[in-house]
């Protein structure tokens, strides 16, 4: 599941950001209102928090927007507890709200709740083509009958690549999904991580890879492909998460 989350505040942005893709969501950032409608435009969530308080407009204009072409569930997010303000939110098409300050268990349980009264919950998992990828499992299917266990770095990487499928990711948005606001990761330890997969989707020799490297880019899944799978294979140590 993909979600945009609108916040000025780039600290809470960041620790309410890692706090989903913990969950297994896949998170979208954005900052501003003109900010969040290109996002949700190019990158179409299954959910957006949106922050009441923002620049360049308010997330009630943000809120008008998406829905003259979408009815994408809306959880709107702010400090202001006012009735008026809650009011105005679901007349505009907001599907929830909830006040700062929260917690994390508390934001992630109400963005379930919302996905299951949507009909969109899938139970953790994220698809493209033939390839299934399953937070609560750590485990990436390929087909009917194929499946590999993953990290939690593995799975983050491939979770943005997954959501993404058949497009180039830049190599600096991966590093800063996979690590998180807590940073540690680089680009070697990206390649490190990405040639550990291929391993594992049993890629070599005349194979096409699925994880394709884009020079000067970054890196972009093949959904398509149908190479062996080696579940047995040995890819030596990996960072740990």
């Amino acid at each position: 599941m993909k979600l945009l989350l609108v916040d000025d505040d780039a600290d809470l942005r960041a620790v309410t950001g890692f706090a989903l893709q913990q969950a297994g969501f896949l998170v979208i950032g954005a900052s501003t209102v003109p900010g969040a409608v290109e996002a949700f435009e190019r990158e179409r969530p299954d959910l957006v928090l949106l922050d009441i308080n923002l620049p360049g407009g308010t997330g009630f204009d943000a809120c008008r927007a998406i829905r003259r072409t979408s009815r994408v569930p809306i959880m709107m997010l702010t400090v202001r507890g006012e009735e008026e303000d809650l009011v105005r939110a679901l007349e505009l098409g907001a599907d929830d709200y909830l006040t700062k300050p929260f917690s994390p268990r508390t934001l992630i349980a109400r963005v379930r709740a919302l996905l299951r009264r949507a009909g969109l919950e899938s139970g953790g998992r994220t698809t493209a083509g033939e390839l299934a990828l399953d937070a609560e499992a750590l485990t990436l299917g390929i087909g009917a009958e194929r499946m590999v266990r993953l990290t939690r770095l593995e799975f983050r990487l491939l979770q943005l690549l997954l959501a993404h499928a058949g497009q180039p990711v830049p190599t600096d948005r991966l590093l800063a999904h996979v690590w998180g606001h807590k940073g540690g990761g680089d680009r070697q330890v990206l390649k490190q991580l990405v040639h550990r997969l291929r391993l594992k989707l049993g890629e070599g020799g005349d194979a096409v890879d699925r994880i394709e490297t884009i020079p000067a880019v970054g890196y972009r899944l093949n959904t398509g492909l149908h190479t062996a799978l080696d579940t047995n294979v040995n890819t030596g140590p990996l960072p740990r998460d």
